[in-house]
């Protein structure tokens, strides 16, 4: 079977990731730093403040330097390119225990996936680009509309469903969200759907109330199904800083999320904000999106990730 790092769609994922992540924050003039300088104290404190401005966060940044700062008194940081080896492996330390591919259990029928977040951080992109990602290997989708308070949150799902042919169960505006998911899941379970992904209204981690209804959503589903949902997927807009480190943290506080996709790492995105969601929280990264196309939407991988950081080639993933 083919590794999914050798994939084509992967290595062309990487290509992408490469060319559309911002990479100047970090790396970008650290060659101008650095001629005839040799690696100091100085130095990685800048770097150290570059990483935090970036929002790699304290934390993240702090363990990173001081790995930095043990190679220098051991005299093993001589040159730029010794420089960004170690920032290579220290940043894939803290990346790679997050990189766990989403498993789809075929002994949950359906497996429920119920995606969260804010509105704006891209939940109903991400369903339709998942959707399509879980066709392409074979496995029957339905989805269910639990937005049902956002102005046309139904109509751009159904879209989403018509564009990739998938069903989608969906009830009036202002329906309760609970009721609409409790309907999907029986549907799919009637019509042996392998996955059944739930959309949900969009809500700030600090509105009390809006969390409770998520909770709600979650215990009709577990008396259907016990074990379910299966995965609660939370989307992050990687843009958005800190604020994203804070969001997590508050969504998996109140409802145990077990994966996390993290959307907009083009443009103005630094990605730094990635190592302080992996550093915080140890939730496993399942997606990133870096565009609109589905093509933007891949898997996480930390060798990969860190190297289109560092713009070199990744050290265990093909090119």
């Amino acid at each position: 079977m083919t590794n999914e790092a050798e994939r084509p769609s992967a290595r062309g994922f990487f290509k992408r990731l490469r060319a559309k992540l911002n990479q100047g924050w970090l790396t970008g003039d650290i060659a101008e730093l650095l001629p005839g300088r040799k690696i100091d104290a100085e130095i990685l404190d800048d770097l150290e403040t570059r990483l935090i401005t970036a929002d790699v966060g304290v934390e993240a940044a702090s363990i990173i330097l001081e790995e930095l700062r043990k190679r220098v008194a051991r005299k093993g940081l001589h040159d730029v390119e010794a420089l960004l080896q170690a920032l290579n492996e220290s940043m894939s330390q803290i990346l790679a225990p997050v990189e766990q591919t989403l498993v789809i259990d075929p002994a949950a029928k359906p497996f429920v996936i119920l995606v969260v977040g804010i509105n704006g951080a891209g939940k109903t992109t991400t369903i339709g680009k998942l959707s399509a990602r879980l066709l392409a290997e074979g496995k029957t989708v339905m989805l269910a509309a639990g937005d049902t308070f956002r102005a046309a949150a139904r109509e751009q799902l159904e879209a989403w469903g018509a564009r990739n042919k998938v069903p989608v169960v969906a009830q009036q505006s202002g329906s309760e969200p609970a009721a609409v998911i409790f309907d999907a899941m029986n549907a799919a379970r009637a019509r042996q759907i392998d996955v059944l992904i739930a959309d949900t209204a969009g809500r700030l981690h600090t509105q009390t109330h809006l969390m409770d209804e998520l909770k709600k959503v979650k215990r009709v589903l577990a008396r259907l199904d016990p074990s379910a949902p299966h995965e609660v997927l939370l989307v992050l807009d990687g843009t958005i800083g800190q604020n994203a480190v804070a969001q997590a943290e508050e969504f998996n506080k109140g409802l145990g999320v077990t994966g996390l996709v993290i959307t907009k790492l083009d443009g103005t995105a630094k990605g730094g904000v990635v190592l302080a969601i992996a550093q915080r929280l140890k939730i496993p990264i399942r997606f990133i999106g870096v565009g609109e196309q589905s093509e933007d939407f891949g898997v996480f991988r930390a060798a990969e990730f860190v190297a289109a950081l560092l713009k070199s080639a990744p050290r265990d993933a093909a090119a």
